[in-house]
């Protein structure tokens, strides 16, 4: 028995590991400092429990495999964003953002009630938002929107959004008018064949447009209704291309949690971009520019 599947259960089953050989794309080369703005490391118990409310158990996923993950793949940086398995405990991520010295940032999952003193705390290790969750087990609700705002707003975060674009109706309005900017993940989470005139997604596409917000073009795997190499989720890169391409970054999403095999190979993720945003100096401003905007990284690679 593999160390996390003790912590398995009938609710929260194991779930695979990420495929063990990354490697770049082959359809372009991956430019000097480009981001991978989605990921996610994992911990152990007993020192980075997992909780009990948590949708499923991730085997480990360590900070080292995730920096050799980035070198053999070509990418500079890393956003590493909270898994709900740990809920609010960010101490894995922080501690490894403090080690990392500027070459990663993080994002947050805080509850409501969280101090300023935290929140400065965070901000000085590297942390750049933090996240609501409405898709998966151990994570904040979106009735936390205007407190977490008005509490990030100091700092310079932004709020990033877990959810699926089909329920967007009720929040709408207040990302409209939200103090900080937002960020939505793997573009909305829509399944592919709902097809890019879906309304939430067209709200999505509006709000993008017309607000102060950002899209993360990821999770192709999370998406499609074809399977690799996820060619029906072209068409809503495309069209959020075409409404904000100074708004968009792209992310991995390693290791892949909580999806059935054959496990992404990231290279192959990569090489999917070249579909998604096919102007070479548009893919600069996704995986180069608007990353180091958005998470404030240095243009020094």
């Amino acid at each position: 028995m593999s160390d996390a599947a003790k912590f398995a259960t009938d609710r929260a089953p194991l779930c695979s590991g990420p495929d063990p050989h990354p490697g770049p794309p082959t359809r372009f080369k991956v430019p000097a400092g480009a981001v991978d703005c989605h990921a996610h490391i994992i911990g152990l118990p007993p020192r980075y429990p997992f909780v009990d409310t948590r949708s499923y158990t991730a085997p480990e996923a360590s900070p080292q495999a995730y920096l050799a993950m980035l070198k053999a793949t070509g990418m500079t940086h890393g956003v590493l964003v909270q898994p709900s398995v740990h809920g609010t405990n960010n101490s894995l991520i922080a501690e490894t953002l403090r080690r990392a010295k500027g070459k990663l940032r993080g994002i947050a999952v805080v509850a409501p009630e969280v101090s300023e003193r935290e929140l400065e705390a965070l901000n000085e290790a590297g942390y750049r938002g933090c996240r609501l969750n409405v898709l998966f087990g151990g994570g904040i609700g979106f009735d936390a929107i205007d407190t977490l705002a008005k509490k990030a707003a100091p700092f310079g975060w932004h709020l990033q959004f877990l959810m699926d674009v089909r329920e967007i109706a009720p929040i709408a309005k207040k990302l409209e008018k939200l103090p900080v900017p937002w960020v939505v993940d793997h573009m909305g989470y829509i399944p592919a064949h709902e097809g890019v005139s879906n309304a939430g997604f067209r709200t999505l596409v509006s709000l993008l447009r017309d607000t102060d917000g950002w899209v993360k073009i990821s999770g192709a795997f999370r998406l499609s209704s074809e399977g690799p190499p996820y060619r029906d989720t072209i068409p809503f890169a495309h069209a959020l291309l075409e409404a904000r391409p100074d708004r968009l970054v792209w992310g991995s999403d390693w290791p892949h949690v909580a999806i059935k095999p054959p496990m992404p190979k990231i290279g192959a993720l990569l090489d999917l971009l070249a579909d998604w945003v096919p102007d070479e100096a548009q893919r600069q401003r996704v995986l180069v520019d608007n990353a180091h905007k958005l998470y404030g990284f240095s243009n020094k690679h």
